[in-house]
């Protein structure tokens, strides 16, 4: 069922007025009073994660986004809602990055027994049903997830549909957001651990990133397309990287590469 036929010509009106006003949210505030407001007419929810970077080696951040009291970002406890972020982009790719819809029944979503000590664990407990929509990022390193969570039982097929289309706006809006400081943090010491390894080992920056993208399990063909360089400049990047390890092939770089970084 497609979303936006359904509507009259004045509601068409409204809802491009609702997402086209995503070019003028500049802060996590202006973000919750535009999704609690007009947002909620399209799609109904008390909680929305978002969440972008790595899905596939659990290097995720996220944000939370909610009215409810004491359901913020900085106190949501990572290590516990990382494992169902996860999972749920996962099964977001089984179903062909199509948006899909769960319901958790009356014992909600629950986080580990760290999480349910948290505002946000508490508040996910409460939650009935959740629809969930991604995004793919091709051509750099951090794919996005959306997490819309809500106390009703379910989320029908039309707002399913709302999701598809409301989602690139919401990813515009939080893209116009800086980082908290949790997050900012998080950033700077991921940057710091690539530059240290460039020093410890004498790679380049750019061998240190390629090497990030190989222990990853990106192919040269894929890290090529991600740096928008040619897979024969990987190739020739990896051949130093394995002479500067003192390594004779990926594996070993690799095992080289978790090592440090677990020790670093």
């Amino acid at each position: 069922m497609l979303f936006l036929p359904s509507l009259s010509t004045e509601d068409l009106h409204h809802y491009h007025r609702v997402v086209t006003h995503s070019v003028e949210v500049r802060s996590h505030f202006d973000v919750l009073i535009w999704l609690q407001g007009d947002m909620q007419r399209y799609l109904p929810h008390d909680i929305l994660i978002a969440a972008w970077g790595d899905f596939s080696s659990g290097a995720v951040q996220h944000d939370v986004i909610s009215a409810m009291a004491g359901v913020r970002s900085h106190v949501s406890h990572a290590p516990a809602i990382t494992p169902l972020l996860v999972t749920l982009f996962n099964r977001w790719a089984e179903f062909g990055n199509k948006p899909f819809s769960l319901n958790a029944g009356e014992s909600g979503f629950l986080l580990n027994d760290s999480g349910l000590k948290s505002a946000l664990g508490g508040a996910l407990q409460k939650m009935r049903s959740a629809t969930v929509h991604g995004i793919r990022d091709e051509r750099g390193s951090h794919d996005c997830l959306y997490v819309a969570f809500s106390v009703k039982d379910i989320f029908t097929e039309v707002e399913r549909g709302a999701m598809s289309m409301v989602l690139p706006y919401i990813d515009t809006a939080l893209r116009q957001v800086e980082h908290l400081p949790h997050q900012a943090q998080l950033q700077s010491q991921a940057s710091a651990k690539n530059g240290l390894l460039s020093i410890e080992h004498d790679l380049t920056d750019r061998e240190a990133e390629i090497l990030k993208w190989v222990a990853l399990g990106k192919t040269n063909p894929e890290i090529g397309s991600i740096l928008e360089i040619s897979t024969f400049t990987v190739k020739n990047h990896m051949q130093r990287v394995f002479k500067k390890l003192d390594v004779s092939n990926r594996a070993q770089a690799v095992g080289k590469f978790r090592a440090w970084v677990n020790h670093a």
